[in-house]
């Protein structure tokens, strides 16, 4: 295949006026993390498939700025036509732009994959020398992009009421009250998985993720529903109408927008009719207590809000300016606080996942003996490194990835994966978002690390679990680097902390026993997990990253717990857990303020193998002993006899010599 460089530079070329750089994201029009495979522009246009990462492209030069999650890969994957540019070391892509770019240079973007922030970020920088972004009527990238997948029609369902936990007119009637609290009349909803969860619907238009490609907006009187109508059955047809949601075509959001912003937007199922009687309606429909009399007033200039981060340019520009209230969507904290529905969902989902994981386990320890001769999970004794099958028999990380995805589908309410699984081998674990293909994977090697990270999506909860094994007999450092990774884990773990505490406060806990030993590692340490949904959800996050101190972890969250270390090269350690936040019961209460900690809900051995045990603490061991009893009598329903003994003997106490 020709490199669309060349073709993407003749159109610059040949666009009026003419461009002297093209940005090509990664999100698509939703600003989504996970994009289906049409809209993986980035990845088409340079080779470096990770998901997070933007791509500019000049006439003489071509740079990709992504993450330290994806150095080490983007390294492998960029031709030597790329600059890798690595986010947090060198300069942000819109100084880049206005330190080396021309004045008055005309930088090209589809305005559908910017957001708001992105381009008011962008238009500050551009002042500098006078720059300016140019909006092409048509992505450029699909115009180059000759085999381009075609859109799917896949069919929209309705999120069942006993997994969902709150009705479709309960959040409405929440979302109202806070629209009249900001004085906004109408709030245009982007988020792909903020519309999944607001309308108790799901889908399968992004893989690993049960979204729509759809938007939402949602006035006080009205709420409406954008999506390709070939996915609507009559049924969720009727669903919709029941709950008062006009369902339009995708394609005419634009203009319904810009009737929006004039007060001219109508829906066929409004709430209210108008004077005393739409504010009477605005009062009941939303539950406002006090004197509101002034509400209808207050929203006459048709205020509306917009989430920044997750309303694309396109959108913006049909609005009036001063009258758009942008702050992040209010459903973006509703939907990370779990009503009790969701959370008994997530802690069964999250059993029967763990039993698919010690299955997995007891099955790849047996494979790796029975073709490696490899000393297996529990014996640190040198294996005989012989096969004992002809090399046509062997396991490699496709090999085995399937095989941990054939155990989790057979779990009661299995939908798919929540993520593509990171099954790496020795140096292949120190990519911290590998993700192996079939040619060219590597193959298991019983005196390496394994690392898997995986997930699945169930219709009553989404997981993500990651374990650090090893088959033969680990090094000294192996197990002092996996100790330090253990320790941290264990400290988040069990962390109490008063409300009003951000992750960026909490991620040093995770942090400190690595950096005891000078080692750290380049990602954040917890995010959320949705409910049936993206397998990473805002808006908290335990992180070094500034923007974890914008929100408070609050209880009923979910949060991961997922410290790591990885050595360029030789070998990559994480551990990984999911949490709910719950209320703490403390003998004080400093402060009147109230105490939080965790509840681990994940439930898979950590390999006492892997363990410095003289590194450890009592209180450490202990916790690693109670965790692994509750193990045990969690996972023990699901477990044939032999699974049973493995399960045994992985979460037998560690004893110390006193």
């Amino acid at each position: 295949m020709a490199d669309p460089l060349d073709a993407l530079r003749a159109l610059m070329a040949s666009h009026s006026p003419p461009l002297d750089a093209l940005v090509v994201p990664s999100e698509d029009n939703h600003q989504s993390e996970y994009v289906s495979t049409r809209d993986k522009r980035r990845a088409f246009v340079s080779g470096f498939t990770g998901s997070a990462g933007l791509a500019l492209i000049t006439m003489n030069e071509a740079l990709l700025w992504t993450d330290g999650r994806y150095f080490l890969q983007a390294t492998q994957q960029l031709s030597e036509r790329w600059k890798l540019m690595r986010i947090g070391e060198d300069p942000p892509v819109e100084n880049w732009m206005a330190d080396n770019l021309p004045r008055n240079a005309a930088i090209g973007s589809d305005p559908w994959c910017v957001s708001v922030e992105t381009y008011q970020r962008w238009e500050q920088a551009f002042l500098k020398k006078k720059q300016k972004l140019i909006q092409p009527s048509t992505n450029m990238v699909d115009i180059v992009w000759k085999d381009r997948p075609p859109a799917e029609i896949l069919p929209v369902n309705i999120h069942p009421p006993e997994f969902a936990g709150c009705p479709v007119a309960e959040k409405l009637k929440d979302l109202r009250a806070k629209l009249i609290r900001e004085k906004a009349y109408g709030i245009i909803i982007s988020s792909l998985d903020e519309v999944a969860w607001l309308y108790n619907i799901r889908g399968n238009d992004v893989a690993y993720c049960p979204v729509i490609h759809a938007y939402a907006v949602v006035t006080l009187d009205s709420a409406f529903f954008y999506v390709d109508k070939r996915k609507i059955s009559s049924e969720v047809l009727h669903y919709m109408l029941e709950n008062r949601i006009d369902v339009r075509d995708y394609d005419i959001v634009a203009s319904d927008v810009s009737l929006l912003a004039s007060g001219q937007l109508m829906g066929s199922s409004r709430i209210m009719l108008s004077g005393t009687e739409s504010h009477e309606a605005s009062k009941n429909s939303n539950g406002v207590l006090g004197d509101d009399r002034n509400a209808e007033e207050e929203t006459k200039h048709k205020i509306i809000w917009i989430d920044p981060f997750s309303c694309n340019l396109a959108l913006f520009s049909k609005l009036i300016p001063d009258q758009v209230f942008m702050q992040q969507s209010p459903l973006a904290l509703a939907k990370a606080i779990k009503n009790p529905a969701e959370l008994d969902g997530l802690r069964k989902a999250h059993i029967r996942d763990g039993a698919a994981v010690v299955q997995f386990l007891v099955w790849l320890d047996k494979q790796m003996q029975e073709i490696y001769g490899a000393s297996g999970y529990f014996s640190e004794r040198e294996g005989t490194h012989k096969r004992k099958h002809s090399d046509t028999l062997k396991l490699t990380e496709v090999s085995v990835s399937d095989k941990l995805e054939g155990f989790r589908s057979k779990q009661e309410n299995f939908r798919g994966l929540s993520f593509p699984t990171i099954s790496s081998v020795g140096p292949n674990a120190a990519i911290i978002h590998y993700s192996p293909e079939a040619d060219t994977c590597s193959e298991l090697d019983a005196d390496s690390i394994y690392l898997f990270d995986s997930g699945g999506q169930y219709i009553d909860g989404t997981t993500d679990i990651t374990r650090t094994v090893h088959f033969g007999k680990p090094s000294a450092h192996e197990k002092s680097c996996y100790t330090a990774v253990l320790k941290g884990h264990i400290a988040l773990g069990r962390a109490r902390f008063p409300n009003g505490t951000t992750g960026h406060a909490l991620d040093i806990l995770a942090r400190v026993p690595l950096w005891k030993n000078g080692l750290d590692y380049r990602h954040g340490t917890g995010h959320g997990i949705g409910s049936y949904l993206n397998v990473h959800e805002g808006p908290h996050l335990i992180s070094f990253r500034p923007h974890a101190r914008n929100v408070a972890i609050q209880a009923s969250m979910t949060v991961t717990d997922e410290p790591g270390y990885y050595e360029d090269g030789n070998f990559g350690i994480r551990l990984e857990n999911v949490l709910i936040v719950n209320k703490a019961k403390t003998s004080f209460n400093f402060g009147e303020k109230g105490y939080l900690e965790f509840e681990h809900i994940t439930w898979a051995p950590y390999q006492k193998k892997l363990m410095d045990l003289t590194l450890l603490t009592p209180e450490e061991i202990e916790w690693i002993n109670l965790y692994h009893s509750d193990c045990r009598e969690v996972l023990a329903p699901y477990m044939n006899e032999q699974e049973t003994e493995w399960l045994k003997k992985s979460t037998e106490p560690i004893i110390i010599a006193s």
